[in-house]
């Protein structure tokens, strides 16, 4: 993993109102939970997608446990978008019981 993606903490990417929470899970998995406001676009789509994301806007990726949502991060700095990475995913914001819908 490239050490250059900003790892942020779910209260730290919560905190981060400006920015787009990027939910890279595939639509089966949204059923478990999702952070509101969330914008979802799975992994494998997103070299497709890229563009529907607004780049005047930082970027918080997010997945079930933070491995795909890494790669999600590095795909879009190559990009050139302004981006971080929620460690832990989903799963360390469930487990401080954060909102999801």
């Amino acid at each position: 993993m490239n050490s250059r993606i900003p790892q942020l903490t779910p209260s730290q990417a919560a905190d981060r109102t400006e920015a787009v929470l990027l939910d890279v899970r595939e639509a089966s998995e949204l059923a478990e939970g999702r952070i509101a406001g969330s914008t979802h676009i799975p992994l494998g789509q997103l070299p497709a997608r890229a563009f529907e994301l607004d780049r005047s806007r930082p970027v918080i990726t997010v997945c079930r446990s933070g491995g795909r949502s890494s790669q999600a991060a590095q795909f879009l700095a190559e990009q050139g978008y302004d981006v971080a990475n929620l460690d832990g995913g989903m799963t360390q914001w469930m487990a401080e019981n954060r909102p999801t819908v």
